[in-house]
């Protein structure tokens, strides 16, 4: 960068650093909900808190249910878009309303 545009752009440097910061902070949010290791971090506690009698069968299946499900999640956040598999169609949560002739 020249002398010149570098006087111009000046008064943009605050700009430039508040977008390079931003970039920064969504980078690392990216790659924090993106990384399975914390999942499988709980999932072996889970495992352990199983085998010590901490938790029921019941409280396991459910807590494990919940993290494979979020583990899935960032395993297919981390691939290409092209890679992913297809979602299932789901119904949705209410039915259409119908409009009531008059």
């Amino acid at each position: 960068m020249g002398l010149l545009s570098g006087l111009i752009l000046l008064p943009l440097a605050p700009v430039r650093g508040t977008a390079w910061v931003a970039e920064r902070i969504a980078e690392a949010a990216d790659k924090e909900t993106s990384d399975p290791a914390p999942v499988l971090a709980r999932l072996t506690a889970l495992h352990r808190g199983l085998d010590e009698g901490v938790l029921s069968e019941e409280e396991f299946e459910r807590e494990e249910e919940a993290l494979l499900i979020e583990l899935r999640r960032r395993r297919e956040a981390a691939m290409p878009p092209a890679a992913r598999p297809p979602r299932p169609h789901l119904p949705p949560t209410h039915p259409p309303s119908r409009k009531v002739p008059d």
